[in-house]
């Protein structure tokens, strides 16, 4: 190009934009508009300083450049735009300049490349060839041309602020009058002259124009783009970042509609066309919704559309700011995610308060089987509960209580492996974090080794009527299981049905597991409670061959005899047996049980003339431990020729068959041999005074009472031995005797028979 022949390849506006647009920096746009918008040269521009710029109006305000002399040439004074002046001084702040520093520290011949560089980059965007021959003197060029002929800038002025010698240097860009304008120029001069008319040099951009600030923001991110549209909705302006953004090059995409970026259902729902009626109609609108990049992915955007109008008001397009809110979408997509977590733990945290609630409030099996189900099912939490009771002998259901579906319509849903013949003890062992609900590591466990376990089925169906051919009805969800347990005995299994996303997750497992214990230990405290309230109780009568047991063991290896003093739980699964020892030696039998895993330890603690009286430490399963954890009170117990036999008590509407069958299930060489109903005799507390009376000697009595008033048993103690002696008027001994007998009489009357006598001879 050149300024001899301007018209022939003059830079126009939009391409002037598109090298704004190339500027990949802040300094590269500041130098190109410092040539096309001020008309600095490269040698000015390299000798420039922050110094240089003067303000000479306030209000508004505007400033000059008092350009530097070089090339032998004079100073002159150039016009600074108000907004290239505030993007000059933000760079010098941003690089922290002083007034002395020269803006660009660069040669002349290094700013002319910088220019040439980003006119490469335009035109290879805009596949514009000619672009790339773009120099700093086409820029000077078009500041002349702007000037002159779009703002009608007073030619002296232009030539003043330009640096440009002679008037000659400026006539090609002042074409010829036509008689309209030479009858339009010298009307206004015979009308009153208003404020902003004539060489004022204001600044009347284009109909529409990007501010350098916004370009340069766009130009900083690809994910928000700025791009014009034509009347028809058809791209008509394309720039760097609607590329970045969509992908696709100029010369591709300029003259294609606007539907090119929305998705398929959009377009066929009519959405393109829509948005762009409803932004005339309400002069501009905002959107939401899938975009589509050139590669056909998609991206989540927000799109906002403004009508351009010319000064007539006549439609000539649009203005569309796209912005890539993907990121916005995914953090708010997560925060649902969580909310709805959040909310899912809310509801188990409900539903476990509500199963809880309901465990106090029950007073039998059935309820608590009931109102768990019941509880579980009213509420977020799960669609559907219920409890199968299994027999562990044969593994057949016995009972199934059901919330929120109807008992029969279970089998439909639940998968193959947990439905009849699959067995619950696989649920009661370690668990290994297989969700896929696989047993995991098969391996048998005893005593207090026994975890709890939570089976878990992911994508199943949780329709239990509907028609095949309607696919979109079938819900899917997630099914999890859990034993009942309590100690080593399963009362059953509940299970659960949920439609959330994410559900069983480890700490809802752990909590399930919780629920499975709670119900466990709920089912046989409301039978031992039935037990102490009954009048009536049902006496049961067992026999027990299997050599599990080491009494049964010993009693057939050496012919010995066991008969059962006193039993004292002392944990879950731990029990201190108290028995009268016959026919065999201690140390033989104490051999013996110590290869036994279920014998904590084991002592001799009483010699008689008749045998021996022993103390076994019994941890884990043993058939006393068994029948307490269903209910029933183990009254006494007698092993002999490698058979126990054992008396038992249960409340009279207890279930029988759950006992036996829970028995049998621990001991499978076990049976039911006896079972009567008995009366319960009850004791008045003043019955039980009187007779307690009628065991104490006067004198017991009296020491008794004198210790317990005196202090003796207080703690720290208010009196000594010797002092309740001397106020009696005996000696220390004879009152420890008495203490120690009397004693004795309280202890064997609270925990034995009343009723049954020792035969030994109460004596003073």
């Amino acid at each position: 190009m050149s300024l001899e022949e301007p018209d022939s390849a003059a830079l126009s506006r939009s391409q002037y934009e598109s090298l704004l647009d190339a500027a990949e920096t802040y300094r590269e746009a500041l130098v190109v508009r410092l040539c096309g918008d001020v008309g600095l040269r490269p040698t000015e521009l390299a000798e420039l300083t922050v110094d240089d710029i003067e303000q000479v109006r306030i209000d508004p305000p505007r400033y000059l450049i008092r350009v530097p002399a070089v090339d032998d040439g004079s100073g002159r004074t150039a016009y600074l735009p108000t907004q290239v002046e505030r993007e000059l001084r933000r760079y010098a702040r941003s690089n922290g300049l002083t007034t002395d520093d020269r803006i660009f520290p660069v040669t002349a011949r290094r700013l002319q490349m910088l220019v040439s560089e980003v006119a490469d980059r335009a035109a290879e965007f805009l596949d514009q060839p000619t672009l790339a021959n773009v120099s700093t003197s086409d820029l000077r060029q078009y500041f002349a041309r702007t000037a002159l002929v779009d703002h009608a800038v007073n030619p002296r002025v232009v030539k003043t602020v330009g640096g440009w010698r002679s008037f000659e240097a400026l006539e090609p860009y002042l074409p010829e009058p036509t008689d309209a304008e030479i009858v339009d120029a010298f009307d206004a001069a015979e009308r009153p002259s208003g404020p902003g008319r004539g060489g004022s040099g204001a600044e009347t951009g284009p109909m529409v124009s990007d501010d350098s600030v916004i370009r340069l923001l766009l130009a900083a991110s690809d994910r928000y783009a700025l791009l014009r549209l034509d009347a028809d909705g058809y791209v008509e302006r394309w720039n760097r970042s609607a590329a970045a953004m969509f992908g696709y090059r100029a010369g591709e995409i300029v003259g294609t509609h606007i539907s090119t970026f929305y998705t398929d259902e959009a377009v066929d729902d009519g959405v393109p066309e829509r948005t762009l009626t409803a932004a005339l109609e309400d002069s501009g609108t905002e959107t939401d919704g899938w975009r589509i990049h050139e590669d056909g992915t998609r991206f989540r955007a927000t799109e906002v559309v403004s009508p351009l109008r010319d000064e007539q008001g006549r439609h000539r397009g649009f203005a569309v700011f796209v912005r890539d809110a993907s990121a916005v979408h995914e953090e708010i997509e997560s925060v649902r995610a969580r909310r709805d977590e959040l909310e899912g733990r809310y509801a188990v945290a409900t539903a476990h308060r509500s199963v809880t609630r309901s465990l106090f409030e029950s007073t039998d099996h059935e309820e608590i089987e009931t109102e768990t189900c019941a509880a579980l099912a009213d509420g977020r939490a799960y669609e559907c509960a219920w409890i199968d009771r299994a027999t562990h002998s044969n593994q057949r259901r016995e009972w199934r209580v059901s919330s929120g579906i109807e008992p029969d319509a279970v089998d439909r849903l639940v998968p193959e492996r947990w439905l009849e013949g699959s067995t619950t003890d696989d649920l009661v062992d370690k668990q290994t974090g297989d969700e896929s609900g696989a047993a995991g590591d098969e391996r048998e466990l005893t005593g207090g080794e026994r975890e709890m376990a939570v089976s878990i089925a992911t994508d199943v169906s949780l329709t239990t009527e509907r028609d095949d051919s309607d696919e979109s009805s079938d819900e899917r969800g997630a099914l999890a299981r859990v034993p009942l347990v309590y100690g080593d005995t399963v009362y059953g299994t509940l299970s659960v049905a949920t439609e959330r996303a994410g559900a069983f997750d480890a700490d809802e497992r752990q909590w399930l597991e919780t629920i499975g214990r709670q119900v466990g230990y709920a089912i046989a405290a409301t039978r031992r409670r039935n037990l102490l309230l009954s009048d009536n109780v049902v006496e049961l009568e067992f026999d027990c061959r299997d050599a599990d047991s080491v009494f049964v063991a010993a009693s057939r290896r050496f012919g010995c005899r066991f008969e059962l003093d006193s039993l004292v739980p002392i944990s879950e699964s731990t029990q201190l047996y108290y028995l009268r020892l016959e026919g065999a030696s201690p140390a033989d039998v104490f051999e013996l049980a110590a290869d036994d895993p279920g014998v904590a330890d084991c002592r001799l603690v009483e010699t008689d003339e008749e045998g021996w009286r022993v103390e076994f430490v019994v941890c884990g399963s043993s058939p006393a431990l068994t029948l307490t954890e269903y209910g029933v009170t183990v009254v006494d117990a007698v092993t002999e020729a490698g058979v126990t036999t054992l008396t038992a008590e249960c409340a009279a509407d207890a279930d029988l068959r759950t006992i036996v069958t829970g028995l049998r299930a621990a001991f499978p060489d076990s049976e039911l041999v006896g079972k009567r109903e008995v009366e319960r005799t009850v004791q008045t507390a003043h019955e039980f005074r009187e007779g307690l009376e009628d065991r104490l000697t006067d004198r017991q009595e009296a020491s008794l009472r004198a210790a317990y008033s005196g202090g003796y048993y207080d703690w720290p103690r208010e009196s000594t031995a010797e002092e309740i002696a001397d106020a009696m008027g005996i000696s220390s001994p004879t009152l420890h005797n008495h203490l120690r007998k009397g004693q004795h009489e309280l202890l064997r009357t609270f925990f034995d028979d009343p009723t049954e006598d020792d035969g030994s001879e109460n004596t003073t």
